[in-house]
C-alpha cells in the first residue's frame, strides 16, 4: 500500500493512491478550509474503516440498512505531537428490524476487531449506538 503527497500550497496538500483516487489536505483555519486536516481525516478514516465492516455484518444477517451516518469526536493532548488520547464514535443506524442489542454488538467488533485503522492508533476509543426506526 502507498500513497504520495503532494504539496499544492503554503497550508495545502493532494494525497494519490497508485489507482490514482486523490485527498485533498488543508491546514488552514476553519474558515478558508476547503479540504480536512490529516488529524479530521484520522477521524474519517476509523468512521469510514468501522463503517464498512458494520454495514457488511448487518447484511450479511438479513438486516435492512437504511442508511448509517457515524458522527466522530476526538481529543488531543495540548503538548506536541498532539496525538488524540480518546475518540468517541457515535453510530446511527437507520434500520426497521436491527436490534440494540446485535447493532452495538456488531459495531463494537467492527470498531475494534476488524478496523484497521483503529487498531493502529493508541487512543482509547469509545462507541455510542443509536438505531433510528
Amino acid at each position: 500500500m502507498e500513497t504520495t503527497t503532494t504539496l499544492l500550497g503554503d497550508y495545502e496538500f493532494e494525497a494519490v493512491n497508485p489507482a490514482g483516487n486523490k485527498v485533498h489536505i488543508d491546514m488552514r483555519e476553519p474558515g478558508q478550509k476547503s479540504g480536512q486536516s490529516p488529524t479530521e481525516l484520522l477521524l474519517s478514516a476509523v468512521s469510514g474503516c468501522a463503517s464498512v465492516d458494520l454495514v457488511q455484518m448487518l447484511k450479511k444477517r438479513k438486516k435492512t440498512v437504511n442508511g448509517l451516518k457515524v458522527e466522530a469526536h476526538g481529543s488531543r493532548r495540548d503538548e506536541h505531537p498532539r496525538a488524540f488520547t480518546e475518540i468517541r464514535l457515535h453510530f446511527i443506524l437507520d434500520s426497521p428490524d436491527a436490534t440494540q442489542e446485535e447493532f452495538e454488538k456488531l459495531g463494537i467488533l467492527a470498531a475494534t476487531k476488524y478496523c484497521s485503522v483503529a487498531g493502529s492508533i493508541s487512543s482509547d476509543i469509545h462507541h455510542e449506538f443509536t438505531i433510528n426506526r
